[in-house]
């Protein structure tokens, strides 16, 4: 690799024009912080087609200079490279002296920067080369430079070494061992022996291309082969299909029509023949029903006269009752007179007695009058119910719903509530629906679904504690057995108020609810489901549901009404007696003899004493004979009316059953005309068809294939609709060109394997290749560990080179890697970057790695260096171990070092180039001070 010999600057930064002499193995640029050392060194890079340091870029030092060139100039040496040959560095441009100039011009073109290159025989100054033509200087591109220079030994690796940045020295020792080992090998490895394994791996590349063009070629026959086969089954697919569809629409489906029509016709005499025998069915159970109705008419009447008979019979018992109790309460009254007068008696005189006598009566009549008002006002309330169901279809609605109807009402939003939609089939059920249905009774059902959201806002407004709901589902009769069966619903409903009567299954008793399990109910309202069981009994006087609940609330009301003027009646006796008694003890202690009272009425006395026995039993036996017909007279009443609601019943049915019946005969009859129309058209019809079309075994298998005439017109339909919007081939000449193609792929299957072969033996010459490439590379790596190896024992430094598993494999090869190990002051190996080694020894790995790869094998020399503030952050002994290094090789060196106290870093230096700082105001940089060490020869050339 050249050497430098001088640098000049024009209008490089504010460099106005410096020459700067470059003869000698280490030169140092010394100066303060800012004073232009890395601009010399990136005017350097940039003549010799470097990246700059980062961020700078050479368009920035051209600007500042203000002007519209700038030059790069450099002498460098160009003398043979080593003792055992005579080459030259720019050998291959044809020059031959001694000295190369290297030039690079930047102009400034337009509003951007260009700079070009040039490389002239011998030493050409600035002003010979502004002098000259372009074409005779030869300027070329940054690109085209590269290649110059890495002919002239300037590689792409040691280029990237020189571009390394300030404070960058120790980068090179942080490459993985992969990345020094292609660096080494780009710096010295055989170029023939690379071009050669290039060349064989090139060529077999070529052959793959060509193998893989014939498989691809084989694979587009292939393909249109596969096409090719595909268009002739399309084409014979759609030959089927114009065949299927004729036979389709020719005789599948007339034959098929025919036979579903036959069918019908077996089927329509079938159903004609079942519905004339469910018509004399139906003929006959209205028969038995006639003779039902004529029973039930008559045990109704019988009902009413005995109830009738009954009623009166009821009636004069209560006339008897009451004459009864007319003529025993004189005689009970006269008794417990006596008995008063008679314990006055006992008193005699003693007022104190008296006194205590009246007492004990005052409290006594205090305490049933207590009773007497507790009793009176539930008799008023319960006649004041009894009064509201006169003249009334339904029992009366609470305060609270009545309040909300007139709400809703005054809105106009038609309802309905659950009580009034809801009838009782089964008494012998009332009980247990009523409890079931206890809590959705006064649930109103909206007439609209669009007035729900206004009837909520009522009902927040008045705090309606039950459901408002829109319109329901029209409820059908629920299952036998369940208690949905025996509730009928005259309006709409929630599906839910359904289904939970649906789920409750209707028993007789606990036992058999515990023997079927589930959700059950019994007629006495006691319940089961999931949680458990529990009654949900109503008082009668609480029903609701139906017409039946009046009737029901009337009877409870009366019988509690007969109850508490049961209990009124004792209680209003004895308080009149006791107001007696008090009366007579008051009279007593005035003075008045009871003695005299007795005497007086003595025979009133006996004579009812006498009388009471007979009056007391003729007035129990007459009660008892009222109550047994009172209990008569009502189960006649019920009975009469069970009678006249079966009667109705059965009679509504019965005719809905006529009406019924006579459409069905109409029906029939227009039925049966048309069956005997399609049994004339189906048979002249048939006598149009092939014998052999409709043959049962032909028929069977149409039928077998088709099922029935609608899915042969669907298949018919489908067939046509495949044939309309597919993508048939109808050319027929596609099978033609099916076979030629066949051929044709044949002989370009048989064409690749034949490129198959070469490719296997263009694969052994490339494994022959890539031997000689190996053994190339195991030279080339034994040259750089002796070099490195050198170096250390000149830097004091053991270091050691571990050679890398090298494989006839390309794999491998990639993966391979030359680890480098060193031992400073006799301790531990340490790598390249496992974070052991100071920033001195840093330094000094990173400058044996880089010195080894400019150093050549015979003279062991190397090319020039960059190195940009070498010793920042080192102390004086590795500044000291630096220098020592960087005197003891023979490459050629270019430090930059800032103005400091250590004088060590100057003492390796041959030639040092002092800078100074711009001047405030001045237009150029001060002149940079050359300083030379005496005694230094000139550079030793290369060769002997």
């Amino acid at each position: 690799m050249f050497h430098l010999q001088t640098l000049e600057l024009v209008h490089w930064d504010y460099c106005q024009r410096v020459s700067l002499p470059l003869d000698a193995s280490i030169i140092t640029i010394a100066g303060p912080n800012g004073s232009g050392k890395t601009t010399l060194l990136d005017g350097m890079r940039t003549l010799l087609g470097l990246r700059c340091s980062s961020p700078r870029d050479w368009r920035t030092y051209a600007r500042h200079a203000g002007a519209q060139t700038a030059w790069l100039r450099a002498v460098v040496d160009n003398r043979p490279q080593g003792r055992q040959t005579s080459s030259r560095p720019f050998a291959r441009r044809l020059l031959y002296g001694d000295q190369v100039t290297l030039v690079c011009r930047i102009d400034k073109n337009g509003g951007d920067w260009q700079r070009r290159y040039a490389l002239l025989e011998g030493d050409v100054p600035i002003e010979q080369l502004a002098g000259m033509a372009d074409k005779d200087v030869g300027y070329m591109g940054v690109e085209a430079w590269s290649r110059v220079l890495g002919a002239a030994g300037l590689s792409p690796a040691i280029a990237r070494v020189l571009s390394l940045e300030q404070g960058q020295t120790d980068r090179l020792c942080e490459l993985s061992p992969r990345e020094l080992l292609r660096l080494v090998f780009d710096v010295f490895g055989d170029q023939q022996v690379l071009d050669a394994y290039d060349q064989a791996r090139e060529h077999q590349q070529q052959l793959a291309a060509e193998m893989a063009q014939a498989g691809h070629e084989l694979d587009h026959s292939r393909a249109q082969l596969a096409e090719l086969q595909h268009r002739v089954t399309s084409y014979k697919t759609w030959q089927l299909k114009c065949a299927e569809r004729e036979r389709l629409a020719t005789e599948v489906l007339p034959v098929l029509d025919w036979w579903g029509q036959r069918q019908q016709l077996a089927q329509h005499a079938r159903d004609l023949r079942r519905q004339k025998a469910q018509h004399r069915v139906q003929l006959a159970e209205q028969a038995v029903q006639n003779k039902r109705l004529l029973h039930l008419l008559d045990e109704a009447a019988r009902a009413e006269q005995q109830a009738d008979a009954l009623l009166t019979e009821r009636d004069q018992a209560r006339a008897q009752l009451d004459e009864a109790q007319r003529h025993e309460a004189p005689l009970e009254q006269l008794g417990r007179r006596e008995q008063e007068l008679l314990a006055l008696v006992d008193k005699g005189s003693d007022a104190d007695a008296l006194q205590a006598h009246l007492a004990q009566l005052q409290a006594r009549a205090e305490e049933l009058q207590d009773a007497h008002g507790a009793l009176l006002p539930r008799r008023k309330a319960a006649a004041a119910q009894l009064a509201q169901l006169d003249g009334q279809r339904l029992p009366p609605a609470p305060p609270e719903v009545q309040q909300m109807r007139r709400a809703l009402t005054a809105q106009g939003m038609g309802h309905r509530f659950v009580a009034e939609v809801v009838e009782v089939r089964d008494e012998r059920w009332r009980a247990a629906i009523e409890g079931v249905l206890r809590g959705q009774r006064w649930v109103a059902l909206l007439d609209k679904e669009s007035d729900l959201a206004e009837a909520w806002e009522i009902g927040e407004r008045q705090r309606y504690r039950h459901y408002i709901v829109g319109p329901g589902e029209a409820a059908i009769k629920g299952e036998a057995g369940t208690l949905a069966a025996h509730v009928q619903f005259t309006a709409p409903v929630p599906r839910w108020l359904v289904q939970q009567l649906q789920q409750l299954r209707c028993v007789d008793g606990p036992q058999e609810g515990k023997r079927l399990g589930g959700q059950w109910i019994t007629p006495q309202a006691y319940m089961h489901d999931g949680r458990g069981a529990r009654s949900v009994w109503v008082e009668p006087q609480h029903y609701q549901f139906g017409a039946a609940a009046v009737h029901s609330r009337r009877q409870a009301l009366e019988r509690e009404l007969a109850a508490l003027d049961a209990q009124l009646a004792p209680l209003q006796q004895e308080l009149l007696a006791l107001k007696r008694q008090v009366t007579d003890t008051r009279r007593a202690l005035e003075g008045h003899s009871a003695a005299e009272e007795l005497a007086r009425r003595s025979d009133e006395f006996a004579q009812a004493r006498v009388q009471l026995p007979a009056a007391k039993q003729a007035r129990v036996a007459a009660a008892t004979r009222w109550q047994q017909l009172e209990q008569d007279a009502t189960r006649a009443h019920d009975r009469h009316r069970a009678f006249t609601d079966e009667h109705k019943r059965l009679e509504a049915q019965l005719t809905r059953q006529r009406s019924d019946s006579e459409r069905a005969a109409q029906d029939w009859s227009a039925r049966r005309r048309q069956h005997l129309d399609a049994r004339g058209r189906s048979q002249a019809q048939r006598a149009q068809f092939p014998p052999r079309w409709i043959a049962p075994e032909q028929v069977a298998q149409l039928v077998g294939t088709y099922d029935n005439a609608k899915q042969a017109e669907l298949r018919l339909q489908a067939v046509e609709q495949e044939l309309a919007q597919g993508q048939w081939e109808q050319d027929a000449t596609v099978e033609e060109r099916h076979r030629r193609m066949d051929v044709t792929v044949r002989e370009q299957a048989a064409s690749l394997q034949d490129h198959q072969a070469k490719n296997a033996q263009a694969q052994t010459a490339v494994l022959n290749a890539r031997e000689s490439y190996i053994e190339v590379l195991r030279s080339t790596v034994r040259r750089y560990r002796r070099n490195i190896q050198e170096l250390g024992q000149l830097a004091g430094v053991e270091v050691a080179a571990d050679l890398p598993l090298l494989d006839n494999d390309d794999h491998v090869l990639a993966q391979a890697g030359l680890k480098v190990h060193f031992a400073f002051d006799g301790k531990g190996q340490i790598g390249l970057n496992d974070g052991e080694a100071s920033g001195g020894q840093q330094v000094i790995k990173s400058l044996i790695l880089l010195v080894a790869l400019l150093k050549d094998e015979e003279s062991g020399s190397g090319g020039f260096v960059f190195i940009d503030e070498p010793f920042a952050h080192l102390d004086v002994r590795n500044i000291q171990l630096v220098g020592h290094f960087l005197r003891s090789t023979r490459a050629q060196y270019v430090l930059t070092t800032p103005i400091t106290h250590n004088l060590e870093v100057f003492e390796p230096a041959e030639i040092t180039l002092v800078t100074a700082k711009k001047p405030r105001g001045a237009r150029w940089a001060p002149p940079i001070a050359v300083a030379k060490r005496r005694g230094v020869p000139e550079l030793a050339p290369l060769t002997a």
